[in-house]
């Protein structure tokens, strides 16, 4: 810009160096600290002040060095002839205002390319976060209670009738509240903690009706649960692939599941026995730990902790979610 204001003058090297290029360099600064450094760490934490102080002080810096470099190397260009000297020249305020518009434009460019690029990464994130959800609902009768589940806790309900018809009566009555939450209260972003936690104790319970006395279940569950919201059906996938991985019908086993809460943080361990399944075993899709790394991904970014272990045929998981 002022290389071309400059329009009328002796164009030389000098002039071209003095009015154009070192401008650009003082603005190329400007744009690429803010860009790449200043507006992530302040602008968009919030942190409004301390952004407009820090440019401030660039700008104001950059102003102080393009007329001290003017200065020593480029006196010749930025002499006057004096031709009369009853002539005012512009106020100094006006430079001072001019040059700062001048440095502020790469400055306000840099934000308005960043805040364009931030809009459509976010808007991007929430299409696929819209996508996911939708798959993963349309999913979840699929890989978490599966009909061959049903059919084997109706086969084990209906071995019950005659043995103990109160016991029968209440998993039925159990297994209706499982159909009944995952049908009608998980089509929402956000459950209580406590619901998931009923809806894993009636779970639990009826995958007892498929094991023998070699394989032993412990549990434990917050007593007093917070209220503490959490997206539905996180945990139920790993409890399903402990009893999946976790039991065998000639050897003793031991399934072990945790659940405590610290604040607003929820953590759960699961233990159990690992038996590879053969190759002919087809139950299950292979799906359910992949699709939940990806759900807290999308739904807790950077607030998730997810370990697993696999040693001395123990496999071991771990999951804090900061809510």
């Amino acid at each position: 810009m002022p290389f071309i204001l400059s329009y009328g003058q002796e164009q030389d090297v000098n002039r071209l160096i003095a009015h154009f290029f070192i401008p650009m360099f003082f603005y190329a600064i400007i744009f690429y600290l803010n860009y790449f450094v200043l507006i992530d760490r302040f602008l968009f934490t919030k942190k409004t002040f301390i952004f407009i102080g820090v440019n401030i002080i660039i700008i104001a810096l950059g102003i102080l060095l393009k007329e001290q470099i003017e200065n020593i190397f480029f006196q010749d260009l930025i002499k006057r002839p004096n031709l009369d000297e009853n002539r005012v020249g512009p106020p100094f305020k006006l430079f001072l205002y001019i040059q700062m518009l001048s440095y502020a434009a790469p400055l306000l460019f840099s934000i308005a390319i960043k805040a364009t690029k931030r809009w459509v990464k976010t808007e991007a994130e929430k299409k696929e976060a819209d996508n996911f959800k939708l798959q993963t609902e349309l999913q979840h009768l699929r890989y978490q209670l599966q009909p061959h589940f049903f059919f084997n806790s109706l086969n084990n309900i209906y071995s019950l009738v005659d043995l103990s018809p109160d016991k029968a009566k209440s998993t039925i009555h159990s297994l209706g509240k499982l159909m009944r939450y995952l049908l009608y209260e998980t089509n929402t972003e956000m459950v209580l903690l406590s619901k998931e936690i009923e809806f894993m104790r009636k779970y639990i319970d009826l995958m007892k009706l498929r094991l023998t006395e070699k394989t032993t279940v412990e549990s434990s569950f917050p007593i007093n649960e917070p209220q503490i919201k959490i997206a539905p059906l996180l945990f139920i996938s790993l409890i399903e692939n402990a009893f999946k991985h976790g039991v065998s019908a000639s050897k003793e086993s031991v399934i072990s599941i945790d659940m405590i809460t610290k604040e607003n943080s929820v953590v759960f361990q699961i233990k159990n026995y690992n038996f590879p399944k053969q190759t002919t075993d087809k139950s299950g899709s292979g799906i359910g730990l992949s699709n939940l790394e990806k759900r807290l991904e999308l739904l807790y970014p950077n607030k998730h902790q997810f370990k697993q272990k696999n040693k001395d045929g123990i496999y071991s998981v771990y999951l804090k979610i900061e809510t």
